[in-house]
């Protein structure tokens, strides 16, 4: 059998005509059942949103905005003294490949957890006044962002 347009069968399904008589086999209620509410026009829609206040009034009230500022990476000073020998430089990415941290996106600050006795090279990363002070303390080294971008600008304003 060759395959043709009149041979192909139409797979929707009809929509069913309501309201039209018991005549047309559709019968007098049209599928709403009996009498009540739901039977008459305008009965689903406003039985729906009676029971749908209570869950609108129930919704948990968030006060207040959340920030779009990332939280910071928590490294204590111990860790530090562990993970990094002397002389070495700590940076976002050598604590990420040390598993210290989780990412390196995220901003990253040090703590006074623990004690601290190499000299290391912090670079990038935020720290306490106290973690600062014993890092520095120790013989170690502290620039932050901010410090080595203006140091780069120095540095190419004399270039020229």
């Amino acid at each position: 059998m060759a395959i043709t347009l009149h041979t192909f069968k139409n797979n929707k399904k009809k929509r069913k005509v309501l309201g039209r008589g018991n005549s047309s086999g559709r019968g007098t209620y049209c599928t709403r059942g009996l009498k009540g509410q739901r039977a008459r026009s305008g009965g689903k829609k406003g039985l729906k949103l009676k029971g749908f206040k209570q869950n609108l009034l129930n919704l948990p009230k968030y006060k207040g905005t959340k920030s779009i500022r990332p939280n910071n990476q928590i490294v204590k000073l111990g860790e530090l003294e562990t993970a990094f020998g002397k002389g070495e430089q700590v940076t976002p990415g050598t604590l990420f490949e040390k598993k210290l941290i989780s990412t390196v996106t995220k901003p990253v600050k040090l703590l006074s957890g623990g004690d601290l006795t190499k000299d290391l090279q912090v670079f990038g990363c935020l720290a306490s006044a106290v973690a600062r002070e014993l890092i520095e303390k120790a013989g170690g080294k502290f620039i932050t962002i901010e410090e080595s971008t203006q140091d780069d600008t120095i540095k190419e304003d004399t270039k020229k």
